[in-house]
């Protein structure tokens, strides 16, 4: 069933992998609908999502709607006449919107639901140590990321691994996941399972309260924040360096667990090591940003940048 009329939603680089997969796979995607244009950056140019991109390349119709409860826009959705809609990394969907292709709507999740739903389920799989995620597909219904799973597929994180590289792991996971769910539902050999209700693991929009490092926590647990929140949005904390705050994000560090009586948040600076006191150990620095300069290794920081005899982070 190539022949199935398929309308693609998505918007950045994680989505255009599914696209690209649908298309070599000979899809027939009839349109894309993805986020409106918008101005970004000093400049404040223009900037077109990474899926609008891609699909202009391919000639394929977009849409940019700024209302999904638009009259006019449903009414042009409805004459498209798909038979199913793929969602990778869009926006929530009003009913009118999920509910009209004959073979329904289906979103790909960056999880193994019903464990992390919600915005930021690749971080938070790995803030929260976890050493094993995945992607789902599922059936949209009326609440976030709690429909009917269509199939699920398993990837191991590794002890030092980090958002950015489980976020390009996933995928290369959710395009083929999501070709294969397409090709389940066009043989009609489905059958959803429903998600169960319990406690299971959220991942809540990252912000600046929730990415900041608390230095009395264990070790592994700030270990795993920064690697969780590199390189996007990054763990941060504020220096206070004789008097004088600066707000610093940390990218990368080891961890030396070690004995000691040092207050945490407490730096222990040489030529060519920047540690910091934690509840159980030392978290030795390796790649940060401070306010104002670029990114760069510890290294290079010491280099140029003098920290006072009792700076400390909090």
């Amino acid at each position: 069933m190539k022949e199935l009329r398929i309308i693609f939603m998505g918007t950045p680089d994680f989505a255009v992998a599914s696209l690209n997969a649908l298309l070599e796979a000979n899809y027939n995607v009839v349109a894309v609908i993805t986020a409106a244009d918008k101005p970004s950056g000093r400049g404040r140019k223009i900037n077109q999502s990474a899926v609008k991109k891609y699909a202009l390349s391919k000639g394929i119709e977009i849409l940019q709607p700024t209302n999904l409860k638009d009259p006019d826009f449903l009414d042009y959705l409805r004459s498209l006449k798909a038979d199913l809609q793929v969602v990778v990394a869009f926006r929530m969907l009003p009913k009118q919107v999920w509910e009209m292709p004959k073979l329904g709507t289906f979103n790909l999740h960056a999880s193994l639901l019903p464990d992390y739903r919600g915005a930021a389920p690749i971080n938070w799989a790995i803030i929260n140590g976890e050493e094993k995620t995945g992607v789902t597909t599922f059936f949209i219904n009326e609440d976030i990321d709690t429909g009917a799973v269509i199939k699920q597929e398993l990837i191991e994180i590794s002890a030092d691994m980090t958002a950015g590289e489980l976020h390009d792991d996933l995928m290369s996971l959710g395009s083929k996941t999501v070709v294969e769910t397409v090709n389940m539902i066009a043989e009609g050999d489905i059958e959803p399972v429903k998600q169960e209700e319990g406690n299971y693991s959220p991942a809540p929009k990252l912000n600046k309260n929730n990415c900041r490092i608390l230095w009395n926590q264990p070790l592994k647990n700030i270990y795993n924040q920064v690697r969780g929140l590199n390189p996007y949005p990054g763990a941060w904390t504020m220096l206070n360096n004789n008097g004088e705050e600066t707000e610093l994000k940390i990218y990368q560090g080891d961890v030396v667990f070690e004995k000691h009586e040092f207050l945490p948040g407490s730096m222990h600076v040489s030529k060519k090591q920047l540690r910091v006191a934690t509840a159980n150990g030392f978290f030795e620095i390796k790649d940060l940003k401070m306010a104002g300069k670029k990114r760069m290794d510890a290294i290079s920081l010491l280099n140029g940048f003098t920290f006072q005899e009792g700076c400390k982070l909090f």
